[in-house]
């Protein structure tokens, strides 16, 4: 189903143009402190209105509905809602026309035509807005611990800024690579082979909307060398490695040294230049093109939904590694 996490779960709900996007938190400790100006900083990260973003500006106002009492976690579920206030229907619906690289057509053929189909519905990125106000309640748990994303190039550029006006002045759109670097996890934490840290954190961040590829470490990178260069020489007894191929993970434990992971995403599929289709109602070719508020690089918008991605993940297996502390 929709939600992820062991003891600190978190499911997301909302669609891109209805009345908002939200997340539910279980597992949270009581007494953890809620900062609603650190809350609204890091939904403020992701909003749009930069040059190759969308001009679809929210204002993404969190509402604390339940689980928050005079600035503390209760212990109990949390439920933050975040409500639409800049959602139109601005560009042609997929009911008959599908978007080549949307989900349009899987959806109609998953929920039998009963899926919202309005700007994506369930599928859009509008929802990673919730998973950022979900991850800066993870991140309140976890103060030690420092998380650090950035666009590293977009299109295969590293000048980011020239890439983007590129596309722009072209109609046409732009993929990332990102990397995410984390300080301070305590080695230990995460499980053997089946839940291994660096498996979750992958599967958070595939989950995210465009994100099409995931490597810890050296990655890729690992199939060419021999083991006399990949494996990371142990300096000291507490783990400390002189290189970090294995990016911080082994055995599926953090070991102590820094969690480094990269994701690409591919480009926007919204692009305003005709498409080919097929009309779902005569079974004809026909031509789509998205005229509506789309990303040119929706990556750009990332950095901030990797870190709750991972601050997700982390926060679970804090709690975790917490249970599997041994008996007095």
């Amino acid at each position: 189903m929709n939600a992820v996490g062991r003891l600190f779960r978190v499911g997301i709900t909302g669609t891109s143009r209805g009345p908002g996007v939200g997340a539910w938190i279980e597992g949270c400790p009581p007494g953890v402190c809620i900062d609603l100006h650190a809350l609204q900083q890091a939904l403020d990260r992701r909003r749009g209105g930069k040059l190759g973003t969308t001009s679809r500006v929210e204002p993404d106002t969190p509402e604390l509905l339940s689980g928050v009492h005079h600035g503390f976690t209760t212990g109990q579920p949390l439920l933050i809602w975040l409500r639409n206030r800049d959602a139109r229907c601005d560009g042609q619906e997929p009911q008959r026309l599908p978007r080549p690289g949307h989900a349009d057509l899987v959806a109609q053929q998953r929920y039998g035509g009963f899926a919202d189909p309005r700007g994506g519905g369930a599928f859009s990125g509008r929802l990673t807005a919730a998973l950022v106000a979900a991850g800066a309640v993870a991140r309140a748990m976890l103060p030690s611990i420092d998380i650090q994303a950035q666009v590293l190039s977009v299109g295969g550029r590293p000048d980011i800024d020239a890439a983007v006006a590129d596309a722009v002045a072209q109609g046409d759109s732009l993929g990332g690579l990102l990397e995410c670097r984390i300080q301070g996890v305590p080695a230990g934490w995460g499980e053997p082979l089946l839940d291994p840290i660096d498996a979750r954190l992958a599967q958070l961040c595939m989950s995210i909307p465009g994100v099409r590829s995931f490597e810890l470490g050296a990655g890729l990178g690992l199939a060419e060398m021999r083991g006399s260069q990949a494996n990371d020489p142990i300096l000291s007894a507490q783990g400390l490695t002189g290189s970090n191929h294995a990016g911080g993970v082994n055995g599926g434990l953090s070991n102590g040294n820094p969690l480094v992971f990269r994701v690409a995403t591919r480009p926007t599929p919204s692009i305003p230049r005709p498409q080919p289709t097929v009309d779902l109602h005569s079974g004809a070719p026909a031509v789509v093109c998205s005229t509506g508020r789309h990303d040119a690089c929706f990556a750009l918008r990332l950095p901030v939904v990797l870190e709750a991605a991972a601050a997700i993940v982390l926060a679970d297996f804090m709690l975790l590694a917490r249970a599997y502390r041994p008996l007095p």
